[in-house]
């Protein structure tokens, strides 16, 4: 059975330096709380897959020193702009950067959770960014019908992060987590060693035994721990609990576009407590 933690930074206590996380995109539970937290704690040389992109989260911990490698297919604003954070570490060359597609990052994810070596993927053919990827690897179609036409086909390496890292509107105290319609978390959960959750709140009875919240609950023994932190995408949004804070976000791009805004920006909204 999960740990409910008593703080957030006891259920953070798997994800060290040089952990290998696994965070989802935007519209599927962005902990941003829990990112604060690890900025706080000072972590370092995290290898940060994005399933499959990232927007303010990768900015934040890339900002702050604390990733050493990036896999993802985009980091972007949006509507508010370039990730001003990112765009500076891949001009300077400060990170590692693991170009992928988002088909590609989600089959070698998947991999993983059927417990098989690799993936195949047809769609990455011609494109500079398999060019990238030597660790993708171009084989001939072992099953082709003997023509002689070339059917070749890349074979995608399984993902199996060290930790899963997402948030959700709520757990039972069983561990059981409600997802919703957030598919991708279960595949996250599935190919990784362990799985930390932050939620909106911890309810009564079991998710599991509830006809109408089983279908979008994972499972209790895939998850290693589940804190508590309210409004925890804070400024992303929670579908259908609250929306992203645009006014926030516009005071990040202004401030990040700079060191001297970005450490600014550190001060007041992730160092703030410290100060406190």
């Amino acid at each position: 059975m999960p740990t409910i933690a008593r703080n957030l930074d006891d259920a953070l206590a798997p994800i060290t330096d040089g952990c290998v996380l696994a965070v989802p995109r935007e519209s599927s539970g962005v902990p941003m709380e829990a990112t604060r937290a690890l900025i706080r704690r000072g972590i370092r040389r995290l290898h940060l897959i994005a399933l499959p992109t990232s927007t303010l989260q990768a900015d934040l911990l890339i900002g702050a020193g604390a990733i050493e490698t990036l896999e993802t297919s985009a980091v972007s604003l949006g509507e508010f702009g370039l990730a001003p954070r990112f765009n500076a570490a891949i001009l300077k060359g400060s990170i590692r950067m693991k170009d992928a597609t988002c088909p590609a990052l989600h089959a070698a994810f998947q991999a993983s959770e059927k417990g098989v070596p690799f993936m195949p993927l047809r769609g990455l053919i011609g494109s500079d960014v398999l060019k990238r990827r030597p660790d993708w690897r171009v084989v001939d179609n072992p099953f082709e019908d003997g023509d002689d036409t070339p059917d070749p086909i890349v074979l995608l390496p399984a993902i199996k992060p060290d930790v899963a890292l997402f948030h959700a509107p709520m757990a039972d105290r069983d561990g059981n987590v409600w997802i919703g319609r957030q598919r991708e978390l279960v595949t996250m959960a599935h190919a990784s060693e362990k799985t930390i959750v932050t939620v909106e709140k911890i309810v009564d009875g079991s998710l599991l035994a509830d006809k109408t919240l089983a279908a979008g609950t994972l499972p209790g023994f895939y998850v290693e721990s589940i804190a508590v932190a309210e409004r925890g995408c804070w400024p992303l949004p929670l579908p259908e609990h609250y929306a992203w804070d645009a006014e926030h976000l516009k005071e990040y791009v202004a401030l990040a576009a700079t060191d001297e805004g970005f450490a600014k920006y550190l001060d007041k909204y992730v160092h703030e407590r410290l100060a406190a």
